[in-house]
């Protein structure tokens, strides 16, 4: 379903300047952005995916991955097609980068009714990129926040501050994913840039609960010396922020091998020197590295199995042994 676009303007000669994100894509008539779904027609910017929905679920918010907002908690998550990067490593490549994914048509209404009827407390919008779906996802929010529920977004960071801040107003919390802490990286890589993404960060963090996530790539980020420039970041600007490392896995069209899982243990271990909450993702057990401990007394409070979770210590955000806030959304 196409609706007109958010954040643009006409630059004569009926083409358009997309300002939804720092691509800032100028846009021809009859052609689109980057992300392949705001589209030029006669001069007027359209989304091409408003409304339009390649899966729907109920999912653990623990898969967001979210450890610090509702544990153990579902939510109602859905997703569209395309994306404002080009990762060649895509982890959802056939959604994100397959624009002929199959879509359903959904509403607003229809979205926020069917949370209520599967006893979500919440919406996420997720699985690709939801920054460009933005129209669609800013109505659900602001519906789904009239209606007592909250909305969480799984992004890539990739956005102008203006949208970021008018998604701001209606949204509870955020993963924002840092796929490296190299510019060079971000040009080749995602054909985007580092520092926008940083700003999303800084921004974010001060309005809405939020979780960073690095997956680490075989051959692109896995160095020590990156990984402690990451955790050196963010511990200067909150080191109670969440840090999820997660395995990379060979796909689309990165054929290096899994990520090491003893570089990964090595991290972890560097991390939790300097921030409060580190978790290791996408490996069998996480050997231990996916429980929250009080970052004062050590004691368990939330100890996960896969998406299992069992509150230990934990009562009203905060530990119950030592009474240390902790900062999680209950």
């Amino acid at each position: 379903m196409k609706k007109e676009a958010r954040y643009y303007r006409k630059t004569g000669n009926n083409t358009v300047q997309c300002q939804l994100c720092p691509h800032n894509c100028r846009i021809g008539e009859g052609n689109h952005g980057i992300c392949g779904v705001r589209e030029n027609e006669g001069g007027t910017l359209y989304s091409t995916i408003y409304g339009e929905v390649t899966a729907v679920a109920m999912d653990p918010i623990e898969k967001k991955p979210l450890y610090h907002f509702h544990p153990g908690s579902g939510i109602l998550s859905i997703g569209t097609k395309g994306c404002n990067f080009k990762c060649p490593y895509c982890q959802n490549w056939n959604i994100s980068q397959d624009l002929r994914a199959h879509t359903s048509r959904y509403t607003p209404e229809q979205i926020v009714n069917l949370a209520k009827e599967n006893g979500s407390d919440g919406i996420a919008y997720t699985y690709s990129e939801p920054m460009i779906w933005c129209e669609y996802v800013m109505d659900c929010a602001e519906l789904a926040r009239s209606r007592g529920l909250y909305n969480v977004m799984v992004t890539n960071g990739f956005v102008n501050m203006e949208p970021l801040d008018d998604l701001l107003t209606c949204i509870d919390a955020m993963n924002i994913d840092l796929k490296s802490f190299r510019e060079d990286s971000y040009r080749r890589e995602q054909k985007g840039a580092l520092s926008p993404v940083l700003k999303t960060i800084e921004r974010a963090a001060g309005a809405c609960h939020v979780e960073l996530t690095t997956l680490i790539v075989t051959g692109l980020n896995d160095t020590f010396e990156e990984m402690q420039d990451i955790i050196d970041w963010i511990a200067a600007l909150d080191r109670g922020i969440p840090w999820h490392i997660s395995r990379y896995y060979p796909g689309y069209k990165y054929d290096s091998p899994a990520t090491d899982i003893d570089f990964m243990l090595e991290v972890y271990d560097r991390a939790v020197k300097k921030l409060d909450y580190v978790f290791c993702g996408n490996i069998a057990g996480s050997y231990g590295r996916s429980d929250t401990l009080c970052p004062v007394c050590r004691s368990v409070v939330i100890s996960r199995t896969g998406y299992r979770v069992r509150t230990g210590t934990l009562k009203e955000g905060a530990c119950a042994e030592c009474g240390t806030a902790l900062k999680i959304v209950q």
